[in-house]
């Protein structure tokens, strides 16, 4: 035989053989029926549900969705987020109408040990869970209830005022009135909630209490002690201002800006002006009230010098904790966030032994601190919008906020104090944004360090097998 029809002959044979080495497996791929597309729909838009009111921001609850969806075959889908709803469609190949399902968010209870959970779940999906497995999960995880009794949450939240006295240098006994102050304005908000009274209406009496208590501080000097001379209220509301800003979602309103979430983010950015609003007006109520007790507070000329930096680092550390608690984090999530607050801190000490203003060293704190986070989260596996808000949370300008607002109460007919307590309180706010602006950068830059690790650990798990 010629070697012209061989070759034909060969050619012939490997389009009729083929080499069961080389041949690729062939399994059957499930019919995705309207039925099945809604159980994942519904399975991926409860897990985004619940991401989105413990606290996650919206772009990474839209990226979750897709990809729970996209491991059961389900793709394309569209999701849209916004501040209190969640809408998912998927449109199958010859149906006459998309499949679309809607979940109402109602109200945001940052809980990061669930979050956690269900960032855990999302990766085993990922890895080949089967649908009614993560169903049965997801269900169980959405039913848990809060890892700590509210008494426990109370005095996380007290012992957050006392980290911030701590880091304004003040004494024992100012400490003890911090906690106790703080105590008390956050039971009045706890029997509020329970009693179903909006939290704006909670941020006023909290901030009421805080300062009617802070003003009726001095009475101990009547008591001979000598640590009540030294006291400073301005200190004990400063710590009270910081708890109950602590819940408030200033990055997270940044964050949904930057990524594109325009209604989210100016819901939670509305949410956060109201709440903010009601600390305003309990405290100008409090100072009022004391002032007609003849108990009046008078505004300090000079913003309140921190304590030794070695007491800075600690009142930042027992700070983060605390927020780690009260929002539901486990211990791994507070160790790190007590770390993360220590590296914020230094970014923020750097910044300003280099001759940053107070603003722009708070930006370059909460920058390393965010970058740092969203790296560090990957690595230990804990959400990083936990471990982030516990970072920054020292360098919220509480006293400023006081200063400002004491001002303006106190300033009378005089335009000198009235202008000085305006420009405190937009220095505050000033803060407020590079705080904002500064950990959003950081999660922003942090992302693609995040993805070229995950890459890298992805590379050398391949090449271990």
């Amino acid at each position: 035989m010629s070697p012209t029809p061989r070759r034909l002959l060969s050619s012939l044979r490997r389009l009729v053989q083929v080499d069961d080495v080389s041949s690729p497996d062939t399994t059957l791929l499930p019919v995705i029926d309207e039925a099945l597309s809604t159980r994942i729909l519904d399975l991926a838009i409860r897990i985004g549900e619940t991401m989105l009111v413990v606290g996650a921001p919206a772009n990474e609850v839209t990226l979750t969705i897709v990809r729970v969806c996209g491991a059961y075959g389900l793709d394309p889908v569209h999701v849209d987020v916004t501040y209190n709803s969640i809408t998912i469609a998927h449109s199958r190949p010859g149906a006459s109408h998309p499949t679309t399902l809607l979940r109402v968010v109602r109200g945001s209870v940052p809980d990061h040990a669930k979050l956690q959970r269900l960032q855990a779940l999302v990766q085993e999906i990922a890895g080949g869970l089967g649908l009614d497995d993560a169903i049965s999960r997801c269900r169980a995880i959405r039913r848990l209830p809060f890892r700590y009794r509210p008494a426990i949450v109370i005095a996380s939240q007290a012992s957050l005022a006392a980290g911030v006295a701590i880091m304004f240098g003040a004494n024992w006994l100012a400490l003890v009135l911090s906690f106790i102050a703080a105590a008390l304005a956050a039971t009045t908000q706890y029997i509020l909630a329970r009693a179903r009274v909006p939290y704006f209406f909670a941020q006023i009496a909290g901030g009421f209490v805080l300062t009617v208590f802070a003003a009726l501080s001095p009475l101990l000097r009547y008591t001979g002690l000598d640590a009540a001379a030294a006291i400073r209220p301005s200190v004990i509301v400063a710590s009270g201002i910081v708890l109950m800003l602590a819940g408030l979602t200033v990055v997270g309103a940044a964050q949904d800006a930057i990524d594109g979430f325009a209604l989210t983010a100016t819901g939670r950015i509305l949410e956060l002006t109201t709440q903010t609003l009601g600390v305003v007006l309990g405290i100008l109520a409090g100072l009022e009230t004391v002032r007609v007790l003849g108990m009046g507070m008078s505004a300090p000329s000079n913003a309140l010098p921190l304590g030794p930096v070695s007491v800075q680092f600690v009142g930042a550390a027992v700070i983060a904790i605390a927020v780690a608690v009260f929002n539901g984090a486990g211990a791994r999530i507070v160790l790190v966030s007590a770390a993360l607050s220590l590296v914020a801190w230094a970014g923020y000490v750097a910044a300003s032994g280099l001759g940053f203003e107070v603003a722009a060293a708070s930006g370059v704190g909460a920058f390393v601190g965010s970058f740092a986070g969203i790296v560090v989260a990957y690595r230990l596996h804990v959400p990083s919008v936990a471990i982030t808000t516990a970072a920054i949370l020292p360098l919220v300008p509480g006293a400023a906020v006081f200063r400002g607002l004491l001002g303006i109460v106190e300033s009378g007919e005089d335009p000198a104090v009235l202008m000085t307590g305006v420009t405190t309180l937009a220095g505050a706010a000033t803060i407020g944004i590079a705080l904002a602006v500064g950990a959003s950068l950081g999660i922003y830059l942090g992302q693609p360090v995040r993805a070229t690790l995950s890459s890298v650990t992805r590379v050398r798990a391949r090449v271990r097998r």
